[in-house]
């Protein structure tokens, strides 16, 4: 059976059972700032199990695309070495929110595996947890499975818990036993003794039925729920009669694939190793930049760059010395484009990126050998013999420099590496990519009004139609919670049946306003939306007191409201003119709607060129001018897919959505405000553009009152610099061009006359050498400001003298600058730069310090100065002499 026959008769048989297939949300969680990616099917559903969010089913099946690299689920550095583990994989899942539990659960799983794909009975084994005596009879009663094959186990292994408090439960897995030619040599070999290839998992049911608070105890939930998983590419295996996941039609085309472009045969052994990475990492690329994420430093996109790499040099380590993963694309769209289509639509942009962050690697590759014998060097000049952990790390995290390579080569020259210190920085960059994550006050805010506003309604947002409008308060909140009043002067909550205000969404903030009441008055001072449909309103009470059910008139800030509908429109024009001039990759990436201004972050390779900027600025303001009317429409999901509507990447869609059409120009699926027509937006100006991160660029804009200002501001700037330099405005640019080319002339005769200067200075320092030791030295003081003027000098002199030592000290403002230079014979008998430097600054002004040929000492005493200079003859005697 091929894997896309299984994955449809999963869907398929619980579809038949009720169940609503859910297609597989991104590996990029909505609005859930506590993962890094998604890693199980339940993902999706969090918010419902948590009880943040509702359906319109009680029961769901999906194959989700899962991601396990980086974060507390991390199988990176496990990936190719074992038959089972994956950075990317499928998990095939059925749940039931409140509706079926327990004997269900058991009978579809059976029901599936032995009368749908027929799997032999006999090969299933069971595990439980050791005191769900339920599971242990449901499973001899429903599947008639034998007490000996059902095996009690302890909480590590089954029991599952959302978190350290919330939704938890017993779980009881399924087992396949692959035959006793799996067996291992331990004594006994069985299931709960061992975890040998014999005993392979397939399947996790687990019974979401407690609710665990801060105290650890266990209170039974009303509505207990089921979340199952199987793993899609285990399964395939056992159908296909292979032994190695690697081996089944999902994964094993991409391996062949990988032969022909080593021109290596493939070995199942540890030498075949390379080649399972590598067509692991090409599904992981695929469908993490298929999904939004793109090469970086930091956070998801860092872990992209390190699988990225990581297939890579396992190519350089079976001979592939080019970019060559980028051509594996179209072998994973043609193996799993079916069943995702989003990677077919993404084909040649997930190519384009992988191949660019290949061709960087290679780069980087050969920068980073340069980087490492340059430490080298430098470690050895300075007598030391170990690469420090940061070092290391630059190494690793600047220039893509595997580490383990950075150990070879060092320990091929006698030099050792700190692997500790490398560790210590590695957790420091782990630390940085956790804070990097998306903020987690959203979601905490969610889950403490979950908890407060139980089951109150939705609320009804008519904001769409009218500023202003009649509510009933259905619940007020202090400090966490529920209150029956809010006095003048305090600040809290307020969840209304409806409201005219719309809550913050789609990176547009959330509108300010009043409530209005018979004896008082409150300021809104902002508007959120929580997952189940409720909006809560921050009030500060001005006067009166606000009580339960009390009857209340929303006033949304009219102009507040305004300015910011002409910005959110202005990010729909301006999302499009993107396209048309950069290209259809330059897909929104972000956004930040407010009243004053907007934020635009695109997915784009290079920085914008002035042409690009003024091309863009230009279209927007051509689709204001040509007043294009605005039309919200109502309509369900796939109508708007099929009407050609740009749905943004990373957000939540429910089965009805709103369709904002600009004219023939702009159509985008939006639920924020908008103008009615675009000239309502008056004028549209870029303020800036800049790189955020690899392949994301930011453009931030003003329209309205905002750009007039920016443009009047710029006109009257422009007219001061004409008058300071005496030419019409027109002229301006001119006059600066001829400015700066007679500054570069001036700037090349200093050069020249500086260099005459150096070359007489320098034969007549000759002249002061004396030898210590036997060693030529000349320590002078010189009249040079400029520390690389100072440098250079030092090098002339270095070159003339031959062998021996320079040190050179001048005054530089309030600094005492001094430069050491050691020929190499000289570094041979002892004497160290570094080493000089350091005692001369100390002399100079009681400490101090800098790199290796320069340091810097504070006070310019003219005494202090000669007394460093001449105290250094002493330091290099004595360093001659050890």
């Amino acid at each position: 059976m091929t894997s896309n026959e299984l994955r449809k008769r999963f869907l398929n048989f619980f579809a038949s059972k009720g169940h609503e297939i859910v297609h597989s949300s991104p590996l990029l969680p909505a609005n859930d700032p506590t993962l890094l990616f998604t890693n199980a099917g339940m993902v999706q559903f969090k918010d419902i199990f948590l009880g943040l969010d509702k359906r319109p089913y009680s029961r769901a099946t999906t194959a989700q695309k899962c991601v396990r690299a980086g974060g507390k689920h991390n199988d990176l550095d496990t990936v190719g070495r074992t038959a089972r583990h994956h950075t990317f994989f499928e998990m095939m899942g059925n749940f039931s929110f409140g509706d079926y539990f327990k004997k269900e659960a058991i009978s579809y799983a059976w029901e599936f595996l032995t009368r749908v794909i027929e799997l032999p009975p006999e090969r299933l084994w069971i595990t439980v947890y050791q005191d769900d005596d339920e599971a242990f009879e449901l499973w001899q009663k429903v599947a008639g499975i034998p007490a000996e094959r059902i095996v009690r186990m302890g909480e590590k292994d089954n029991f599952w818990a959302m978190g350290d408090t919330g939704p938890c439960g017993p779980c009881s897995e399924i087992i396949y036993d692959r035959g006793e030619e799996y067996s291992c040599e331990n004594e006994p070999c069985g299931l709960g003794f061992c975890e040998c290839d014999r005993w392979l998992e397939i399947w996790n049911l687990v019974f979401m039925q407690y609710e665990r608070d801060e105290e650890g105890n266990l209170t039974p939930l009303p509505r207990p729920s089921i979340d199952t998983g199987l793993g899609l590419e285990r399964v395939a295996s056992i159908l296909q009669g292979v032994d190695s996941n690697f081996d089944t039609d999902l994964l094993y085309p991409l391996i062949k694939n990988v032969e022909d472009i080593s021109a290596k045969n493939y070995d199942r052994g540890e030498e075949g190793f390379p080649f399972r990475v590598i067509a692991d990492h090409a599904r992981s690329c695929t469908f993490l930049i298929a999904d939004g994420v793109l090469p970086g430093n930091e956070g998801r996109s860092y872990v992209l760059r390190r699988i990225l790499r990581r297939a890579a040099r396992f190519g350089k380590a079976i001979g592939v010395d080019k970019p060559f993963l980028y051509r594996m694309v179209d072998k994973v769209v043609e193996i799993m484009g079916e069943a995702y289509p989003e990677i077919v639509e993404k084909k040649d942009y997930i190519s384009k990126v992988i191949r660019q962050e290949e061709e960087r690697f290679h780069e980087t590759l050969h920068d980073g050998l340069k980087v490492l014998n340059s430490i080298l060097e430098r470690i050895e000049g300075e007598g030391k013999d170990t690469i420090s952990g940061q070092e290391i790390f630059t190494l690793y995290d600047t220039y893509g420099f595997p580490v383990d390579l950075t150990e070879e080569i060092a320990l091929e020259k006698g030099f050792k590496v700190d692997r500790d210190g490398f560790e210590e920085a590695m957790a420091s960059q782990r630390e940085r990519a956790r804070s990097a994550r998306e903020d987690t006050k959203a979601f905490e805010f969610a889950l403490a009004f979950a908890e407060v506003l139980g089951d109150i309604s939705a609320t009804e947002f008519v904001g769409y139609s009218k500023l202003e409008g009649e509510a009933t308060v259905l619940a007020l909140v202090r400090e966490g919670r529920k209150t029956s009043s809010l006095g003048e002067g305090e600040e809290g909550y307020v969840a209304l049946d409806r409201t005219p205000c719309y809550a913050e969404g789609g990176g547009q903030v959330g509108d300010q306003g009043t409530l209005e009441w018979s004896n008082g008055k409150a300021e809104v001072l902002d508007t959120r939306r929580l997952p189940d449909g409720k909006i809560i309103h921050q009030v500060k009470i001005i006067e009166g007191i606000l009580t339960d059910n009390e009857k209340v008139k929303v006033t949304v800030n009219r102009e507040r409201r305004q300015a910011t509908a002409r910005n959110h429109t202005a990010t729909h024009l301006l999302h499009k003119a993107l396209k048309n001039v950069l290209g259809e990759h330059a897909n929104q990436a972000g956004s930040l709607v407010t009243p004053e201004r907007l934020r635009f972050d695109f997915t784009h390779f290079n920085a914008l060129s002035d042409e690009e900027l003024r091309q863009i600025e230009d279209e927007v303001n051509k689709q204001i001018l040509a007043g294009l009317p605005i039309e919200a429409i109502e309509t369900t999901l796939k109508e708007a897919k099929k009407m050609g509507a740009t749905a943004l990447f990373g957000e939540k869609y429910g089965d009805n959505v709103r369709v904002i059409k600009m004219g023939n120009y702009s159509m985008e699926l939006c639920g924020g405000t908008h103008l009615k027509n675009t000239s309502e937006a008056g004028l549209f100006r870029l303020l800036s553009e800049s790189g955020i991160g690899a392949g994301i660029r930011r453009l931030e804009a003003v329209t309205g009152a905002e750009a007039v200002s920016i443009v009047m501001d710029e006109h009257r700037q422009l007219n001061e610099v004409a008058s300071i330099l005496k030419v019409p405005p027109s002229q301006v640019v001119q006059r600066v061009q001829h400015l700066l080319q007679h500054n570069k002339e001036a700037e090349k005769e200093i050069a020249r006359l500086n260099n005459k200067l150096a070359a007489y200075t320098a034969d007549e320092l000759l002249e002061k050498v004396q030898k210590v030791n036997d060693v030529p030295v000349l320590a002078a003081q010189v009249s040079i400001n400029d520390t690389d003027a100072l440098r250079e000098l030092a090098e002339r002199l270095r070159n003339k003298l031959g062998s021996g030592i320079v040190i050179l000290g001048s005054n530089n403002n309030e600094k005492a600058n001094f430069v050491a230079m050691v020929s190499k014979d000289v570094v041979k008998k002892g004497v160290h730069a570094g080493k000089l430097l350091k005692e001369i600054a100390r002399i100079a002004a009681g400490g101090g310090g800098g790199r290796a040929d320069m340091a810097q000492a504070g006070g310019k005493d003219p005494s202090k100065l000669q007394q460093a200079l001449d105290y250094s003859l002493k330091v290099v005697a004595e360093q001659v002499e050890n």
